[in-house]
């Protein structure tokens, strides 16, 4: 299968809360969920290990990601584009 047969990747846009070390970022991913049993709509988030090749994103910003071979232990998302750079 070559490039112009390849499906699209699903991208997710997140919130970058630390840079854990060189090309590396840890990435909010905040989303609500409704109970099983009560129907409340009820706040979760994950934390995705994010790749970042040209160090690109500082805390606070809004980045987009997308899932990628796994990189090392915990880094299985590559950072695609900064979306929103952080308030200051």
């Amino acid at each position: 299968m070559d490039a112009t047969q390849r499906k699209a990747l699903s991208t997710i846009v997140g919130q970058v809360s630390s840079r854990s070390g060189d090309k590396s970022v840890r990435v909010v991913l905040d989303y609500l969920t409704k109970h099983p049993k009560y129907g409340k709509m009820l706040k979760r988030r994950t934390v995705a290990h994010v790749h970042d090749e040209a160090n690109l994103a500082n805390v606070g910003d809004f980045v987009e990601i997308v899932k990628c071979r796994r990189m090392s232990k915990t880094k299985s998302w590559r950072l695609i584009k900064v979306v929103g750079s952080a308030e200051k």
